[in-house]
């Protein structure tokens, strides 16, 4: 005969019915109960004791048979079974999916990635923060990932289990079966939980060998001490008062993981050096596919080798280049478009005209062709070399090997690229007046680009940037790309985005200032003016000096709108940067012609949303900002308060900076316009 030991927890409402016939209970109490008869009979512990058969009698002060009564639903009811008989009469039944097909629709990467990455180590170790921080990175980068934590399951799957031993086994064994569960799913299961002792541990990897999945065991080593002090759910502390018996760490052992597949010391790393270690070891395993992390593909020479590629530029065939080309040199050679290894050969070009992506290796975003024009005077003169030597201004850059030349066809370019062909567009203008071949092939640059101007301290590499990053212990990178003067409606902006990247738990955000450092058209303002506008913003505290950087991008700008805002957005992601701002219009201009928006204002950051192969990267659309009159300052624009706010176009801005005009009071920060009124007066003195 078994007995059954049930704990009834009620609050607020009934028993369902058809489990026991008892209505309106509002107390604890514990039901032993013969299960083994025919009609099995019920003795109340703990509360007043009455026998009852199963029908439906009302437990009250007359105890009369009556009929059941429906009533609200139940708001809080939990059942504990302990000693409960083990299912028997049960056969495995295997699916018809296999585990290789299930690869084949899970995810945006082919290929079955299942498995289980178990993290294990004190209250405070930090294994939420790694477990969640890593199964971001890697559903941003297409793996498909679910990270369960200790807490949330304990609220729900494991609600009935206290903190014995025996709960605390049970605890993880089900834990155990579920992450098996969402791994032969063909997920990477992340677990958070203290299991702090061996045997369970060694039961959950068992459980997952036994059904051929990978199991990793991560240990999250951090101090007792460092735990403590870092304390978020206040536990130790009363652990050390005695409040809570049985603690991890304080009156309850940890057993320390003999042989983890990975030890992570949180207390001497970052949460991003910990997620790169694990990415590591799954790549080993060839759970992460190679090429699924934003490696940097520079194209320098190693120094190793310079002398030896120096001595050969000097022998080869040259081919002068122009400035524009120089600033595309610097593009590649730096990595910002990796994984290219020069200028893009005909398939890459294709590929990126038709696709705004490269096929070949995964589908990566790169929506721009980066090419290298030459004339048909020049091709005939290489055709057939091996290699030749770029030469800007007298002097040797780079070297160019294994070339292939084929026909640059410039309207088809423009029309697909700029979604038009007007002449008057002045990048679609040297277009049309460069080379009417393209030359592809892979580039080494003798050295890094420097232009010498004052301004090469912004000029960050995206492996530059990701070191200093690390340094300011950045949690979360986000980028703002511009190429005119900070008003402080992008400085609301980006002051707005820091503050809910706070609000969604990141500690350390950072802002990478990025304006555009190659060629733009002649009224814009030239960068040397536009640093020292932004070095005033940050002078005057608009923007926090200490967690933001500012750097110089290297790519020229095209006013290619959607298609280019593509480009911008990626280049960012491969320095590091994890969400990106868009703006209203981004990469536009008005038509040369009509003088109309080229682009309709909002497709870009529309574009950028659903743009393919941006994985680690999320986009924060542009807010529309304006001047609040009321306020005196620069605020969201509500249109249920349009009369409150005043729009200060760039043109408004600029007509005002070149008559010496101030702008309302909170437009712009007062050195900040101070710099841009001393630009406009240095263009009428040169007039």
């Amino acid at each position: 005969m078994n007995m059954l030991r049930v704990g009834l927890e009620i609050f607020i409402g009934r028993l369902p019915s058809d489990l026991f016939p008892i209505n309106h209970i509002n107390s604890f109490f514990f039901l032993e109960g013969n299960i083994g008869s025919s009609l099995p009979t019920y003795k109340l512990l703990g509360h007043q004791t009455k026998t009852f058969q199963k029908k439906r009698r009302c437990l009250g002060s007359k105890n009369k048979e009556r009929p059941h009564q429906p009533g609200p639903p139940t708001h809080h009811t939990s059942l504990w079974f302990q000693d409960l008989q083990r299912a028997t009469n049960v056969v495995y039944q295997a699916h018809h999916v296999s585990r290789s097909k299930r690869g084949q629709v899970v995810g945006t990467r082919e290929g079955f990635r299942g498995c289980t990455v178990w993290l294990t180590g004190l209250s405070g170790a930090g294994k939420t923060t790694v477990g969640f921080a890593l199964e971001e990175y890697l559903v941003s980068h297409g793996i498909p990932c679910y990270s369960l934590d200790g807490d949330n399951i304990r609220q729900g799957l494991n609600r009935n289990l206290g903190f014995t031993s025996v709960d605390r086994e049970e605890n993880i064994r089900r834990i155990a079966e579920v992450a098996k569960l969402f791994a032969d799913a063909g997920l990477v299961c992340i677990t958070s939980f203290i299991s702090p002792f061996t045997k369970d541990r060694q039961e959950a990897k068992k459980i997952h060998v036994q059904s051929g999945l990978p199991f990793f065991e991560v240990f999250i080593d951090a101090p007792l001490e460092v735990c403590e002090s870092r304390d978020v759910k206040g536990l130790y502390k009363k652990a050390r008062a005695g409040e809570i018996k049985g603690f991890t760490g304080i009156d309850s052992p940890f057993e320390k993981p003999e042989s983890p597949d990975l030890v992570l010391k949180t207390g001497e790393i970052s949460a991003n050096e910990c997620i790169q270690q694990v990415v590591e070891l799954l790549k080993e395993q060839n759970i992460v596919p190679t090429g699924v992390t934003e490696e940097v593909t520079e194209l320098f020479v190693p120094e190793n080798k310079l002398d030896l590629a120096l001595s050969d530029a000097k022998t080869l065939p040259t081919i002068s280049i122009t400035k524009l080309d120089l600033q595309w040199v610097q593009v590649l050679a730096e990595g910002w478009a990796s994984p290219l290894k020069g200028f893009m050969r005909e398939r890459e070009f294709l590929q990126v005209l038709h696709f705004d992506t490269l096929l070949d290796g995964g589908n990566i975003n790169l929506s721009v062709p980066i090419v290298l024009p030459v004339s048909k005077e020049s091709k005939e003169k290489l055709d057939g070399c091996a290699a030749f030597a770029l030469e800007f201004k007298g002097c040797r850059v780079a070297i160019l090997r294994n070339p292939e030349f084929y026909e640059h066809r410039k309207e088809e370019r423009c029309a697909r690229q700029w979604g038009t062909t007007c002449p008057q567009h002045p990048y679609i203008k040297m277009v049309m007046e460069g080379g009417d071949w393209l030359v592809g092939g892979d580039l080494e640059v003798l050295e890094q680009i420097k232009w010498n101007d004052g301004l090469d301290q912004y000029r960050f590499t995206p492996r530059e940037l990701k070191q200093k990053f690390k340094e300011m212990k950045a949690d979360a990178i986000f980028a703002f790309q511009l190429r005119n003067p900070v008003h402080n409606g992008h400085a609301l902006l980006m002051q707005d985005t820091k503050r809910r990247l706070l609000e969604r738990g990141y500690k350390n955000p950072v802002l990478l200032l990025h304006p555009l450092g190659g060629w733009t058209k002649d009224d814009d303002v030239p960068l040397d003016w536009r640093i020292k506008q932004h070095a005033a913003v940050l002078e005057e505290g608009v923007l926090d000096p200490a967690s933001t950087i500012v750097a110089i991008f290297p790519s020229p700008m095209m006013y290619a709108g959607p298609t280019e805002v593509q480009w911008h957005c990626r280049a960012r992601m491969i320095a590091g940067a994890n969400f990106y701002i868009v703006g209203r219009d981004p990469a536009g201009m008005p038509h040369p012609e009509t003088k109309q928006s080229l682009y309709e204002p909002t497709h870009g950051a529309k574009v950028l949303t659903m743009a393919p192969g941006l994985p680690s990267v999320e986009i924060i659309p542009f807010r529309v900002a304006a001047y609040n009159k009321t306020k005196r300052s620069m605020d969201f624009y509500d249109k249920e308060r349009h009369q409150e706010f005043e729009f200060i176009s760039g043109t408004k801005m600029r007509r005002m900076a070149r008559s010496g005009e101030n702008p309302p009071d909170g437009f712009m920060a007062n050195k900040a316009w101070k710099v841009l009124t001393e630009y406009y007066s240095s263009l009428q003195k040169d007039e």
